[in-house]
């Protein structure tokens, strides 16, 4: 008999792990997570023939192990946790990192494998299901002729939305971070609600979100990403969202067909690609909103962006990052040159580091701004 290798011990270990909770689940002897009243949480994962199982939540300051019980389920409490969306994740062995099996809420991602716990507390949050009237969230697919390729997109309409209706609408093309899809910002960001909120209560007038597949240019083997996108590939989403994206949703969708009527914002790698964008074609977006960029301040000056006077005629330019985070210089000096031309901008800096909590912070205030 051939010796089992270590990978196949790892693949047996997760196969034994996912298996032995599937049957817990069904039995209904399992419940994870489990938010308590305190705001404290309960983390449970049947894993009979591991070692050791941690939990890495975004709301710890360090990863936590979990304690072994009764037929193998492992367990562990959390002190109480400012109320909020977070991704967290187990790792089996100290080399497994696995989502939670008993949980359906996945954080859609190329690499990483998370889930997420929802810590609500005693009052709403920006992004709370409130009774409200809600809009309507889709996933739609176009044909890519700049990337020979079928693509999706989600697409959000606000409440009262009609596609037979006589009025237009503004659209505010919403993009991910490197890895993350088309998803994220309507699974983690929460953003249906968010502006169900907001127009709800008159804060931000009524819109529709477009949110595409943002990764032009990762190389596969199989199913797994080998490369990450390089900057020709950045630069390929600019004519993917120019060329194709904005053409589909104008015949498609009851909107504006002017630049007025268009914002373009994004998060790290896709905050990047929203200032490329946004700020090559300020004659196609009116308002540009950075979450956390991962600006290319040379652009500013190489002649790939629009000029100064060009840029000066922005409704708006915005650009925000948590001062934890690792962009957050770069921001800065991606503002200190558009200050050093002349070029207004609005800025936010929160507390904390490169997470969704901020992206959903950054989204609630400039849905209250544009198309103002």
């Amino acid at each position: 008999m051939k010796k089992i290798t270590t990978i196949s011990k790892l693949f047996l270990a997760v196969l034994a792990c996912g298996v032995t909770s599937v049957y817990a689940q069904f039995g209904g002897q399992l419940v994870s997570p489990q938010v308590n009243p305190d705001n404290t949480v309960t983390f449970r994962f049947s894993a009979p023939t591991a070692d050791s199982v941690v939990l890495s939540a975004q709301f710890l300051s360090e990863n936590l192990p979990l304690t072994k019980g009764e037929n193998g389920v492992w367990s562990v409490t959390t002190p109480p946790a400012t109320p909020d969306l977070y991704p967290y994740n187990f790792v089996v062995d100290g080399t497994i990192t696995v989502n939670d099996p008993n949980n359906v809420l996945i954080f859609p991602n190329e690499r990483f494998k998370a889930s997420l716990v929802d810590i609500q507390g005693q009052s709403p949050l920006m992004y709370s299901v409130l009774d409200v009237p809600h809009g309507k969230t889709t996933y739609r697919f176009y044909k890519s002729n700049t990337l020979n390729d079928t693509r999706p997109l989600v697409v959000y309409t606000p409440p009262g939305y009609d596609p037979q209706g006589d009025k237009l609408y503004p659209v505010l093309y919403l993009i991910h971070g490197a890895t993350d899809t088309h998803e994220t910002w309507y699974k983690v960001g929460r953003m249906n609600f968010i502006l169900d909120n907001l127009i709800a209560s008159g804060a931000a007038e009524p819109m529709i979100v477009v949110m595409p597949y943002a990764n032009t240019g990762m190389t596969y083997q199989g199913a797994v990403a080998i490369a990450p996108p390089t900057d020709s590939s950045v630069n390929l989403f600019n004519e993917e969202i120019v060329k194709e994206i904005i053409p589909y949703v104008e015949k498609n969708y009851r909107v504006k067909a002017d630049a007025q009527s268009r914002a373009i914002a994004g998060f790290s790698r896709g905050g990047r690609q929203t200032l490329d964008a946004g700020l090559t074609y300020p004659d196609v977006f009116s308002y540009v909103c950075g979450f956390a960029p991962a600006a290319n301040v040379e652009n500013l000056s190489n002649g790939t962006y629009a000029s100064a006077d060009a840029l000066k005629n922005l409704n708006m330019l915005w650009l925000s990052c948590g001062t934890d985070d690792f962009l957050y210089q770069r921001t800065l000096d991606f503002a200190k040159k558009l200050t050093e031309m002349g070029v207004p901008y609005e800025e936010m800096y929160t507390p904390g580091g490169h997470t969704w909590m901020n992206c959903r912070i950054y989204l609630n205030e400039i849905a209250q701004k544009i198309f103002k």
